[in-house]
C-alpha cells in the first residue's frame, strides 16, 4: 500500500514541476481546458493570485482575481488539476502577505501591486 502512495506522490511531483513557482502577488495566466458539448478548447485566465491554499500537499489550490468590466472575477484552481493545460508566470509581485484579501476592496491604483526588482 506504501508503495503505491509513493507512487503517486512521485507523480504529483512531476505535475508540479512543469508549473513555475510563484506565489500571491504574482500576475498568472492560465490555460483551463473547457468542454462544450463535445468539443474543447483552451480558455486563458489571467489575474494575479490571492492566495495558495495547502501548499506542498495532493490537495493544493491557488485563488487567481480579475477585473472584467468593473466586476472582480476569482476563480479557485486545484494545482494538479487534468484541466489545466498551462500556467504562465507573466510577472512577479512584492507583497509582505500570504492573503492579498484587501485588495477585493480597492479599485484602479489602489489595487496596483508593485513589481520585484531583481
Amino acid at each position: 500500500m506504501s508503495e503505491l502512495i509513493k507512487l503517486i506522490e512521485q507523480e504529483y511531483a512531476e505535475i508540479r514541476k512543469k508549473y513555475p513557482s510563484f506565489k500571491a502577488g504574482d500576475t498568472i495566466n492560465v490555460h483551463v481546458k473547457i468542454k462544450e458539448g463535445n468539443k474543447e478548447r483552451i480558455q486563458q485566465f489571467q489575474g494575479t493570485v490571492l492566495r495558495r491554499n495547502n501548499k506542498s500537499t495532493n490537495g493544493e489550490t491557488f485563488t487567481v482575481r480579475k477585473v472584467s468590466n468593473d466586476i472582480g472575477i476569482e476563480r479557485i484552481f486545484p494545482l494538479l488539476s487534468p484541466n489545466i493545460a498551462k500556467i504562465e508566470l507573466i510577472r512577479k509581485g512584492s507583497v509582505r502577505r500570504a492573503r492579498l484579501y484587501y485588495l477585493r476592496g480597492r479599485q484602479g491604483k489602489a489595487a496596483r501591486i508593485k513589481e520585484k526588482l531583481k
